[in-house]
């Protein structure tokens, strides 16, 4: 959510902002805007996108070699030209650029309100910058201390960037709760929400921790924490190369980061698994190893298709390593009490590992004394620095908002750790487990082949593209693969999407299902192949239109589908990995079709990093 880029150096700043911007877009916003110094302090700023701030500032004067720049995704404030950001002090010698929601905003401005401050927006971010300002006014204090006294004021989560008329060489940044990236190069620093506007400048970067404020100059950087104690920051170079932000010939991000998968998963299992040793090697969590022997319970963490994901591994690691697993939307564990102990395994699973709730999640059940590994995909990103251990998912950046690669990386994880759990805990013979780890070895090879039904799905999405609701369903570790196909589908289509276990039918979804509702089911050979089959009977009864999702070589289910989908043969536990392809597929492009922005749907963000 909101994108930030700055930066100060001895080139021209706002090509450098203006192109971060665009980078940023995938993270969801509704306005653009950029402040700049030459002179004096500049403020241009629209609602809309980056493309129509771009338009709106075309006659303007754009010089300066120090600018910073925001996209807004509305929390305070509905989008307007008004409310976006970079937002000004009463004073105008001072901007600000926030990402991150301030809660006690209205205590704040109420106070200021009595001091004869005049606010021109209805955000939290200006009731900031206006403190910052009152602060400098009452107290005589330079602007560093300002705001690390305004930052001790304010309760809430920010990524903030600061700019002064007064001080034309300073950039101040600091960050709590939101993510930001420092990139350091040779006279040159540059900042932003994530690694990606950077990476064409520098490979150097600095991760801000919370409650950091970075000063920066044309030659120097500074970090101290809120209690304005000197930090030694830690530079790392950047694993990210810029082809992979570029669409490389595809129409859409989603639909490259769809075909990304062979290698997305492929990356993710190399050096982790060897079939013909039936071993499983993770040395993210390796020194753990030991207490996953002892560990009385999983309780697995995440939002929106991380949580699906999760619901997968829930399977997978009571099937394989037979531990009792609990998953939980981490918005929901946050807000009650849950009984965690010490003997507890709490894994976090989020695709840019900053994802708020998931945080405080964690932040709770380590204080319940739990373990947390993390799952992530994002190196560098809070999750991973706050967890005790982890597993990166290697699935390479993914632009697109609806996660694609993301998932399916975050099940071969799970799907690893199943078998890790299992082998340490002694719940599966070598035998089983190399026959296990020889069928995911070839699931790559599988996607493949089920990236080559484009054409077929592309027929289908012809045909249902007018829809205006659509069930999904399936069984056992199919369950979660429904509910996101219907998340693709609501998320970038707009049409709604209910995913639903196939058996829980009967208890109210079959009321909805007349000649113009579309199912799709999830009815490969499996363990429960005979119930659904049933369960697509009971709907063809009802005249629905039956989208079915089948096992190479299937006759029986092809005889009473309306359409019929066949995925390569492959063990049920990885069905998921093969079942989720066509679903993405289908979504993308009954979303192209009816004209919809499949990379930036409205009203989402990438990265949700506010409650």
């Amino acid at each position: 959510m909101c994108g930030i880029v700055g930066y100060i150096g001895f080139r021209d700043a706002y090509p450098i902002v203006i192109k971060g911007l665009h980078r940023l877009e995938y993270r969801g916003y509704d306005s653009a805007g950029v402040s700049l110094f030459d002179k004096e302090l500049k403020v241009y700023k629209k609602a809309g996108k980056v493309s129509d701030l771009e338009a709106f500032v075309k006659d303007v004067d754009l010089g300066g070699t120090i600018g910073m720049g925001h996209t807004r995704w509305a929390t305070h404030g509905v989008p307007s030209d008004r409310n976006s950001h970079p937002h000004s002090s009463g004073n105008r010698k001072l901007t600000i650029i926030h990402n991150g929601i301030i809660e006690n905003y209205g205590v704040i401005k109420e106070a200021l309100l009595s001091k004869g401050h005049v606010f021109k927006s209805d955000t939290d971010t200006e009731v900031l910058i206006h403190l910052v300002e009152d602060i400098q006014d009452v107290t005589g204090l330079d602007l560093r201390e300002a705001v690390r006294v305004a930052l001790t004021k304010v309760i809430g989560a920010y990524a903030i960037v600061i700019m002064s008329a007064d001080e034309p060489d300073l950039l101040i940044a600091a960050r709590k709760g939101s993510p930001m990236v420092i990139g350091v190069g040779k006279g040159e620093y540059f900042i932003a929400s994530d690694a990606t506007p950077i990476v064409e400048y520098t490979k150097n970067v600095i991760y801000l921790n919370d409650n950091e404020i970075a000063y920066l100059s044309r030659e120097d950087l500074l970090i101290k924490n809120i209690d304005n104690i000197v930090q030694t920051p830690y530079i790392q170079e950047l694993d990210l190369k810029l082809d992979a932000l570029e669409k490389g010939g595809f129409d859409h991000f989603m639909l490259k980061e769809i075909y990304e998968q062979p290698r997305s998963i492929r990356d993710c299992m190399r050096g982790r698994i060897y079939p013909e040793k039936g071993l499983v090697q993770l040395g993210g969590i390796k020194e753990f190893a030991g207490k996953l022997k002892n560990i009385d319970r999983i309780v697995i963490i995440a939002c929106g298709t991380s949580w699906h994901a999760g619901l997968v591994g829930e399977y997978l690691i009571e099937e394989y390593a037979r531990v009792p697993v609990e998953v939980e939307y981490a918005s929901e564990f946050r807000y009650r009490n849950p009984i965690i102990t010490e003997k507890d395994l709490v894994i976090a699973i989020s695709q840019s590992g900053e994802t708020a709730d998931t945080m405080a999640a964690i932040e709770l059940a380590k204080e319940k004394g739990a373990t947390i590994f993390g799952i992530c995909n994002v190196v560098g990103a809070s999750i991973p620095r706050t967890t005790h251990a982890g597993v990166y998912t290697h699935a390479g950046p993914e632009i697109g908002v609806a996660s694609t690669k993301a998932f399916t990386a975050q099940v071969t994880v799970l799907t690893l750790m199943a078998f890790y759990i299992a082998q340490q805990r002694g719940t599966i013979t070598e035998s089983k487990l190399i026959e296990q780890l020889t069928e995911l070895n070839e699931i790559p090879e599988l996607v493949e082949q089920a990236l080559k039904l484009n054409d077929h799905i592309k027929e289908i999405a012809w045909r249902f593209k007018d829809s205006t609701n659509c069930l999904f369903l399936g069984r056992g570790s199919s369950f979660p693969v429904a509910l996101e196909g219907a998340l693709k589908l609501k998320e970038i289509s707009y049409i709604h999407a209910e995913g639903y276990p196939a058996a829980e039918m009967k208890h109210g979804p079959i009321a909805l299902i007349d000649d113009e509702m579309p199912v799709v089911f999830i009815a490969t050979k499996d363990s429960s192949y005979g119930k659904v089959v049933s369960n697509i009977q009971e709907v063809k009864a009802r005249k629905g239109h039956v989208i079915a999702i089948v096992t190479e070589g299937d006759t029986e289910v092809k005889s009473m589908a309306d359409y019929v989908i066949e995925i390569p043969q492959t063990g049920e536990a990885f069905v998921p990995l093969l079942a989720t392809i066509p679903l993405q597929l289908l979504a993308y492009h009954i979303a192209v079709m009816r004209g919809c922005n499949v990379d930036q749907p409205r009203n989402l963000a990438k990265s949700v990093t506010v409650e």
